[in-house]
């Protein structure tokens, strides 16, 4: 009973600990801020978690720089409504939405099958939809809901579009696979034989765990990418504190504390969408500037487990395991 409970407290604290470390960074340094990007007409983008937060407001400035846009999200009416805020605002806007659950594999092969008959190329794919801080629960297939939506989902999304992805890309113009992680990978720890919170469960563990694996996800398919001498990269963003729908799954207390807090001090979704769209669009990370963990606009170092190739392999092939891949 006293590990038990010792394997839920100490992951709330280390990652409320980070977070006040986090937010303490982010109030005393320089705000970035995006540098005009190059039109991207003839380009098309898929945005995950697109019609609200971080992901709209990616969608948002992609679309008015030309490239074609697809939002994929779960709630049809937020989508549509997403897409005619975009296209009232820039009147040219190539924007669309498409249903898409990260819970189910059914709904993400549902997807990929409808962006697959429009025959488009693909040129960005941004995987930030994300969950955090659920209560215990399942996705449509069994897993645990931060690793099934945050990791395993985009995981098969990528795969199953990584051919249209290579095939887009092309020397100087390589195609971008931008995953948005979180500081909380930094607290994270990966259990292979556990991954979906079985033997005991802790939100706070799972949703750093799911982070952790996303960046090994990235870290690993990037090394693949280059290995293969293909057109196509991948990265891992931050984009810090923002103040959007994440934190809603905080108790009580904490919510109405959170959201004084993040009024003030958070950074806005644009604010928060500018590192993402700098690893999505910048010329300076073509080829060889490309891969990598970003945040605030610069490159930064992650935590020794992103560097473990036996770590990255093992979590790579346990991942194809659970979804069925061959």
């Amino acid at each position: 009973m006293l590990s038990a409970a010792r394997s839920c407290l100490l992951p709330i604290i280390r990652l409320y600990l980070l977070g006040i470390k986090v937010l303490l960074v982010q109030l005393l340094s320089r705000p970035f801020r995006l540098p005009v990007m190059p039109r991207q007409d003839g380009k098309v983008a898929i945005v995950t978690g697109g019609s609200k937060g971080i992901g709209y407001e990616a969608a948002r400035h992609m679309a008015k720089l030309g490239a074609h846009v697809v939002i994929g999200g779960r709630d049809e009416q937020e989508g549509l409504l997403a897409v005619r805020r975009i296209c009232e605002e820039y009147k040219e806007a190539k924007v669309e939405f498409s249903k898409l659950d990260l819970a189910s594999l059914q709904s993400i092969r549902q997807f990929v099958q409808r962006f697959r008959e429009q025959d488009l190329p693909l040129n960005i794919l941004i995987n930030n939809a994300g969950v955090m801080l659920v209560p215990e629960g399942r996705t449509e297939d069994g897993f645990e809901q931060h690793i099934g939506v945050n990791y395993l989902g985009h995981f098969l999304l990528t795969w199953l579009l990584l051919d249209t992805l290579k095939d887009s890309g092309k020397c100087g113009h390589f195609s971008r696979v931008v995953n948005v992680s979180s500081s909380a990978h930094r607290v994270g720890k990966i259990r292979l034989k556990d991954l979906n919170s079985c033997r005991y469960y802790s939100s706070h563990a799972a949703y750093c765990q799911s982070k952790l694996a996303q960046l090994l996800f990235s870290s690993h398919l990037h090394q693949e990418l280059r290995r293969g001498g293909f057109p196509l990269s991948s990265c891992a963003v931050d984009p810090g504190m923002v103040d959007t729908a994440l934190y809603r799954h905080l108790g009580t207390p904490l919510s109405l504390v959170q959201s004084a807090v993040a009024r003030l001090l958070f950074r806005t979704p644009a604010e928060g969408a500018s590192t993402v769209l700098l690893a999505a669009l910048s010329p300076a990370l073509e080829g060889e500037g490309g891969g990598g963990y970003w945040t605030t606009g610069h490159r930064e170092m992650t935590t020794p487990p992103t560097f473990d190739p036996q770590l990255k392999l093992s979590l790579w092939e346990t991942s194809v395991q659970l979804l069925g891949l061959q």
